[in-house]
């Protein structure tokens, strides 16, 4: 297959198994959503969305977080992970929404990037998933399967970005990125592939993968 076929084969893949594609995150708004994937940096998921019930019944916007220490916040959000960073971010963040943006989260890229402990990935998010601007964030699991389904070098999360808007439809990147997630979840986890269950990495995926699959399982 070339590249155009198999981002055509998981395209049409995707779409079958993955018709709705709800965003994994729980939140209500644009700044809840900022404040959750902020938080899902090297934490899942699902820790993520036990810990912010307990923050946002505190504080679900700019004005009540600011209330808060950045301790307060901490104790709250530890079981996430690098809780020091991520409170001061939260607390900071929310300062500058107050004081720069009237309490609203900013739609634009650059304005996001420029916040506390928001960096392209979780800027990325939040203007796809809050705002509908077409964007492609790259989490681990896209990062992987772009790699083995020979649809970018791998080199690093910044290239495979770019790989995936080349190929793409841009019509498609919001709802593409998320059924890749949960594709990746599912199907094609970063250990114990099963190539029986990963049917578009058994299609398309990189020579070189399969060829070391197929040697374990006759072990």
């Amino acid at each position: 297959m070339t590249k155009a076929e198999r981002a055509k084969f998981v395209i049409k893949t995707l779409q079958e198994l993955y018709p709705t594609v709800p965003i994994p995150l729980d939140h209500k708004d644009a700044y809840t959503l900022l404040i959750a994937v902020l938080l899902s940096a090297q934490c899942t998921d699902v820790r993520v969305n036990q810990i912010t019930p307990l923050l946002f019944a505190k504080a679900d916007n700019p004005y009540d977080m600011v209330k808060l220490s950045v301790e307060e916040i901490q104790d709250i959000i530890r079981p996430c992970g690098l809780s020091p960073m991520k409170s001061k971010g939260i607390y900071g963040l929310s300062k500058i929404l107050i004081e720069k943006y009237d309490g609203q989260v900013p739609q634009s890229f650059e304005a996001l990037e420029e916040l506390p402990a928001v960096g392209h990935k979780t800027a990325s998010v939040v203007m796809s998933q809050a705002f509908g601007v077409p964007a492609f964030p790259v989490d681990t699991h896209i990062h992987r399967l772009m790699w083995r389904w020979n649809l970018s070098n791998g080199k690093n999360v910044v290239q495979t970005e770019k790989d995936a808007k080349a190929i793409f439809p841009k019509a498609l990147w919001n709802e593409l990125h998320l059924q890749i997630i949960y594709y990746g979840r599912e199907y094609s986890p970063a250990r114990g592939m099963n190539l029986d269950k990963d049917i578009i990495t058994r299609t398309i995926g990189r020579k070189e993968l399969l060829a070391e699959d197929i040697k374990k399982t006759s072990r």
